[in-house]
């Protein structure tokens, strides 16, 4: 489920990024290629179209980014977090040297 999840969420990056590339601008973009089209979608052209298909894509783009983040945390149940080892920044004093034990005193024998 999550491979069709991932290749799902690469189609709407793909079409959401031609959407956006094809609305009129100060610069035009890539609307100019757009032109001959304007009489099919009506007396606007094509910007009230664009719009609605971009917040159209752009939702079904927030809803699959969410549901690919929630089934992989479902599935995976791990975090990068998990992996991370710290060191302690506080440097640790020197080793002092042992000093030997004194040798141990005769025991005294027992008396009976």
């Amino acid at each position: 489920m999550i491979t069709v999840l991932f290749a799902l969420q690469i189609v709407l990056a793909v079409v959401l990024t031609i959407l956006v590339l094809l609305q009129k601008s100060s610069s035009i973009g890539l609307g100019a290629y757009s032109g001959s089209n304007e009489s099919v979608f009506g007396a606007k052209g094509p910007a009230g179209f664009l719009v609605k298909a971009t917040f159209t894509i752009a939702f079904f783009f927030v809803l699959n980014t969410i549901a690919l983040g929630y089934m992989y945390n479902k599935i995976y149940n791990q975090s990068v977090v998990d992996e991370i080892t710290t060191e302690s920044s506080v440097p640790t004093p020197p080793a002092t040297p042992t000093v030997p034990a004194a040798p141990a005193a005769p025991m005294a024998p027992a008396t009976k």
